[in-house]
């Protein structure tokens, strides 16, 4: 087994004792971060960020050296698959990422290959062994992918999108073509997963963005589905010890009872769904991991101490909490701000294990 100064995170996923509230934060590696801004200056661009080893370890060990977060989580991008897929992915000033060649018909959909890890995305597993020995077993490194769904919408879309007209008219239209598409991905994302878990992820999540615009039925078809596809078929246990899955749909919260029969050991929560009722919803079959308002970091450091407390109240007691927020970290949050709830969450969990 790989020994683990601090394994507060893997062992709340698995709902096992822990002494206070693992934390870490979505997109804690990113633009809020002075240091990480110089790097992607040195880097070029944000692909080229990504797609160096060495800087992408770089990017995702600096909030660690500013705040005792309990994990690290790979700096990456979901949109890796589709650009190994050869799509074309770039990304245009202010607007976000784009796509050379969308998906947008059958010949696309039957013409996409599935790529192979460590070749066509050699890169992110060498970004992993990279901080796996940078990161000297001081605590675990969590890998991820996209869902199937939301990479398929950004594949179809070609950018991202308000009204999902072009995916929402295939998914309408030609149902059985949006199958196909799905089970690619998912194909994908099973390979590109199990990969990052032997090149040394800990634990890994599944990103699910835009399942939130799908209405229940469709949810199920066209999302859930397929994520639970990727459970069944992921590594589990790697090193000597248990590889937790967490799944996570923005906007979601109606959906987290089916979502904790998919066999994942853990659910993301966003900040629209009270963790007192998700727990309820879930009992005890899956951890939780969630769920502050992001945007509690533009407050004083006074009042995220105090919407801490309430998160850690709603939850309540026991294991099988990790603290975060319900989505990722906005890019003009102060970095100090980031920290108060960092130390908020340790020295404020403890009476509730």
């Amino acid at each position: 087994m790989a020994v683990l100064k601090n394994d507060r995170l893997l062992r709340a996923l698995l709902r096992e004792p822990v002494d206070v509230t693992p934390v870490w934060m979505m997109r804690q590696a990113g633009r809020y971060l002075p240091e990480y801004r110089e790097t992607r200056s040195k880097a070029g661009s944000f692909m080229d960020l990504c797609m160096n080893p060495e800087l992408a370890c770089e990017v995702t060990m600096q909030p660690l050296r500013r705040f005792p977060l309990d994990a690290a989580i790979l700096f990456s991008d979901i949109l890796t698959i589709p650009d190994a897929m050869g799509l074309g992915l770039y990304f245009a000033e202010g607007e976000g990422p784009r796509f050379h060649h969308p998906v947008q018909n059958e010949a696309a959909v039957k013409s996409l290959g599935v790529p192979d890890p460590e070749t066509d995305l050699g890169y992110v597993m060498d970004a992993i062994r990279a901080i796996r020995r940078e990161l000297k077993g001081s605590v675990p490194l969590i890998g991820f992918s996209g869902s199937p769904w939301t990479l398929a919408t950004y594949m179809v879309e070609g950018s991202s999108s308000k009204n999902f007209p072009k995916i929402k008219g295939m998914m309408f239209g030609r149902p059985d073509l949006m199958h196909q598409l799905l089970a690619k991905t998912a194909a994908a994302v099973v390979l590109y997963l199990n990969a990052q878990i032997s090149a040394g992820a800990q634990a890994v999540m599944i990103f699910d963005t835009w399942g939130g615009v799908l209405s229940p039925a469709d949810y199920r078809a066209f999302s859930l589905a397929y994520m639970q596809r990727i459970v069944e078929e992921l590594t589990r246990e790697n090193e000597g010890r248990r590889v937790p899955v967490i799944l996570f749909t923005k906007g979601g919260g109606q959906w987290l009872e089916a979502m904790a029969q998919s066999g994942c050991d853990a659910l993301g929560v966003d900040w629209t769904t009270d963790l007192a009722d998700a727990r309820k919803l879930v009992g005890d079959r899956v951890a939780l991991q969630g769920n502050i308002d992001p945007c509690i970091l533009y407050s004083s450091p006074e009042q995220i101490r105090a919407a801490v407390g309430q998160v850690l109240a709603s939850y309540g007691n026991g294991s099988g909490h990790v603290f975060n927020l319900g989505h990722g970290i906005h890019p003009d949050v102060n970095p100090d701000h980031a920290l108060a709830l960092v130390k908020a969450v340790h020295e404020l969990s403890p009476e509730y294990h």
